[in-house]
């Protein structure tokens, strides 16, 4: 490992990184004409914890780690690392499938959910998204029908085999969510909330972690690393785009941060194009990016009524341009060398080339 030390740090904050270093089983040699490189060397056997990064930079004199060396937090794709593939009511998502996960952005009625989960499993997708808690900016608007809602979306699993991917805003919820939850989700405005990161950690349950509008990549893989942390492997990253200046969609969809993402970490990555576009006519475009990205799917909001539907109706589309969709997945996963994850008639999972899981490194 390799740190930039603070050229105004006192003797006493130099010692105190040669202490840390000892006590972690590094040894420190100072380099550069200047001195204010330390460069941190030792055995593998004692050396290279994903903490270890922090640690040192958590100390005044720290400047910057410029090298890793050995000590790679979870989210990094180390040499020979496999990707992985997390698995969801029995569908892979990573690998070499395209997953699409569809729904709509709320649970509003019983007969409504019923009506899309029906027509989403109809057009191929996979997964049932909807939520049973909605955070939303103003106190004003629908927040959801929180557990009447989930028990609808247990209901809708039960008629339709659909898997369900639903949010999850308060840790106190954690448990009584993944009670109906295949795959919790983490929204745009609760990747930062940690305390839930950190109960999600204790879970063995999948988690689909949204990106927040103004995060940097760095800061999602750091909500990440909270959850892998606390032995939680099963973790999946969306973008769903960010704040812009520009007021023609309603977020920037970052495609390069997709491409960073696909080569930086082995955990499966996929797009949001509903949150990004902001607009229904948009949706089926900005899912054709994709696959030039690298990511390994979608999640699409869907309404049978969007001018109807209690939030986000701008960006929901209806369930024939779903089928669209999922139509241009297929034909791209093709071309992409990869296979588009499908279920048959039933209530089990069928992938043609199913990647297995990859263990721990």
């Amino acid at each position: 490992m390799l740190l930039r030390l603070r050229s105004s740090a006192s003797l006493a904050e130099l010692e105190a990184v040669r202490a840390l270093a000892r006590e972690l089983g590094y040894r420190a040699r100072s380099v550069g004409e200047r001195l204010d490189l330390l460069q941190l060397e030792g055995s593998d056997a004692l050396v290279g914890g994903p903490d270890h990064p922090a640690r040192f930079l958590d100390l005044s004199a720290v400047a910057e780690v410029l090298d890793r060396g050995a000590a790679r937090e979870l989210w990094q794709r180390a040499p020979g690392r496999a990707a992985t593939v997390v698995e969801v009511a029995g569908v892979p998502i990573g690998g070499d499938g395209v997953v699409i996960i569809a729904g709509p952005c709320a649970v509003e009625d019983r007969e409504r959910l019923l009506e899309v989960a029906r027509g989403v499993r109809a057009a191929g997708a996979v997964l049932l998204r909807g939520g049973a808690y909605k955070p939303r900016s103003s106190p004003y608007s629908f927040q959801g029908l929180g557990e009447p809602g989930l028990a609808l979306l247990a209901e809708a699993r039960a008629e339709t085999g659909l898997g369900i991917v639903t949010e999850v805003l308060d840790p106190r919820d954690v448990e009584r969510v993944g009670l109906v939850a295949d795959m919790y989700q983490v929204g745009a405005r609760s990747m930062a909330n940690f305390a839930l990161l950190t109960e999600l950690g204790r879970t063995q349950k999948p988690v689909l972690l949204k990106r927040g509008f103004a995060a940097t990549v760095e800061e999602l893989l750091g909500a990440a690393e909270y959850i892998l942390a606390g032995g939680n492997e099963q973790v999946v990253l969306c973008e769903r785009g960010v704040r812009s200046f520009d007021r023609v969609t309603r977020n920037l969809l970052d495609v390069g941060a997709i491409a960073h993402l696909a080569g930086a970490t082995h955990l499966p990555i996929l797009v949001d194009p509903s949150h990004a576009a902001g607009r229904a006519d948009l949706v089926p475009r900005l899912a054709r990016a994709r696959p030039a990205a690298g990511a390994h799917g979608l999640v699409i909001e869907v309404h049978t009524a969007p001018e109807e539907a209690h939030s986000d109706g701008r960006q929901a589309i209806d369930l024939a341009t779903l089928q669209q969709v999922v139509d241009d997945a297929r034909a791209l996963a093709e071309l992409d060398g990869r296979v588009l994850v499908t279920r048959p008639t039933g209530h089990s999972s069928a992938h043609t080339r199913a990647p297995k899981r990859s263990c721990p490194s």
